[in-house]
């Protein structure tokens, strides 16, 4: 998976110590109310759309074209799903800590694709029968998919058991 000039640069001064970014992911439905995934190109598992920020991008423009670059999929943000700081271990060693906004979006366009390299498949799934996903994945998708169109986040002191422990990928 490509790295952004961005975070190569970093890295170059860091090494694989921490480093905190910001994320994006989406949960986004089709008009039958399936979940889009795609399959990682990083680990192989299924999860919600998701990528970085770019320096001088706004979160939504990000998520847009993160959702498009990934799937093939067109959308459209309905809300804000949560907001919630996720860690993830990289199988180099590299530790990040990633701020992340999840939106819940609906598809308005495209056909599902994978792009080979972030993604290796991409699929629409009933929320009731979802692949095996991790816990991060699973808060996101339940969280953006409440009818309560309150953004989720965890509430100071609550330690969600989702957001604990590092993803390694």
């Amino acid at each position: 998976m490509p790295v952004s000039p961005y975070i190569a640069r970093m890295r170059r001064h860091i090494g694989s110590d921490l480093l905190m970014l910001y994320g994006v992911s989406g949960v986004v439905t089709d008009g039958a109310g399936r979940v889009l995934l795609a399959r990682r190109g990083d680990n192989g598992r299924w999860s919600v759309p998701a990528g970085t920020v770019d320096p001088g991008e706004q979160p939504a423009d990000a998520l847009v074209r993160e959702v498009r670059e990934e799937t093939g999929i067109e959308v459209e943000i309905e809300r804000i799903g949560g907001v919630a700081t996720h860690p993830v271990v990289y199988p180099n060693g590299d530790t990040c800590e990633f701020l992340n906004v999840w939106f819940r979006c609906r598809a308005v366009g495209g056909t599902a694709t994978a792009d080979g390299d972030e993604s290796l498949a991409v699929g629409w799934f009933a929320p009731d029968e979802l692949p095996d996903l991790d816990d991060w994945s699973h808060l996101r998708i339940a969280t953006a998919l409440r009818e309560d169109i309150e953004p989720w986040y965890a509430a100071p002191g609550e330690r969600h058991p989702a957001l604990s422990r590092p993803d390694n990928l």
